[in-house]
């Protein structure tokens, strides 16, 4: 199973800010260290190209961001101080997306039909604005990627981030090919919500069964009305039970018990899967990190088996 990683594209941060930049790198120290990958499994991404960024964002937004000519406000807004390498690791972050998408479509004929991002999930940057930690959104870029450079049709986007997904909403509105699901806290950031084309909306301290009957509700709802040739899955830690910034009630074995909802069904239904991270906001970096590490371990496990041992079971708690 193929891993894009860009966390030595070190996005320099104060010491006082509260984004978990360090997870990155402890997720794939701790894959690595699980025996289940050989090192050529991780692969560093090509940053993002203009081209690629432009058929979801704004080239003016694009030329901006790479010049350092953002406003004040505008870098507020993004969270993250403006630096050369802040853009080259929005790009990475991007390009990975993108090169798992294109990994996850070409193993498919070979049942290997799953790769992932061990960071992306930037699902709040418009189309001419960044927002909430996100510069470019990934999840938009790699679509749209994959349907010019790959000829895909129908893609289908379940992000499972806490927090909706209002920039992929927003840019992919009105693109009948690609169909936006996000599952997210009501009363949680953004307060200004988008319209996906399907949102479930989740009540403050939703427990483990009240969220896993509504992501099956959702897929439903998604296998219903397309027919996608990929899907894009954000797999975020943040409804995590103890998240600062999540607001619900999920166990870790609850967040094990989503991915298995989510990437039984695309391998039910046949389509190749993409992975990206998303957010992890806990106390304790390394739960964000266990969740993670539990996220790629189970999709090597499903789509993987044959190629790799994988008796291990999949743990939480402390080293996988």
């Amino acid at each position: 199973m193929l891993l894009f990683y860009a966390d030595h594209f070190v996005l320099p941060l104060p010491p006082e800010h509260r984004f978990p930049m360090d997870k990155y790198r402890r997720l794939r120290e701790r894959l690595l260290a699980s025996g289940r990958f050989a090192t050529d499994d991780f692969r560093e991404p090509p940053a993002a190209s203009d081209a690629q960024l432009a058929r979801a964002h704004d080239p003016d937004y694009i030329r901006r961001v790479t010049a350092g000519l953002l406003s004040a406000a505008e870098v507020r807004r993004i969270g993250f101080p403006w630096t050369p390498e802040m853009v080259e690791r929005s790009r990475r972050s991007s390009g990975a997306t993108i090169e798992a998408a294109r990994a996850a479509l070409r193993g498919h004929a070979q049942g290997r039909g799953c790769a992932a991002n061990l960071a992306g999930g930037t699902h709040h940057a418009h189309h001419d604005f960044g927002s909430g930690f996100c510069v470019f959104n990934d999840s938009a870029v790699a679509a749209r990627a994959m349907q010019a450079e790959e000829g895909v049709g129908q893609i289908a986007v379940i992000d499972c981030d806490v927090h909706q997904g209002d920039g992929t909403a927003a840019i992919l509105e009105h693109d009948a090919s690609i169909f936006t699901f996000s599952l997210h806290g009501a009363k949680n950031f953004p307060a200004n919500k988008q319209r996906s084309d399907l949102d479930i909306e989740l009540d403050d301290g939703c427990n483990d069964a009240a969220y896993l009957a509504a992501l099956q509700r959702g897929l439903d709802e998604v296998f219903r009305r397309t027919q996608p040739e990929l899907v894009l899955y954000l797999a975020g830690a943040d409804p995590f039970a103890g998240d600062r910034l999540g607001r619900l009630a999920v166990s870790k074995a609850g967040l094990h018990q989503r991915d298995l909802l989510v990437m039984q069904r695309c391998k039910a239904e046949g389509v190749p899967l993409s992975i990206a991270m998303a957010g992890g906001y806990a106390d304790e970096i390394d739960d964000i990190v266990d969740i993670h590490v539990a996220t790629v371990l189970t999709a090597a496990d499903l789509f993987h088996r044959h190629s790799r041992e994988s008796g291990n079971p999949v743990a939480f708690g402390g080293n996988v």
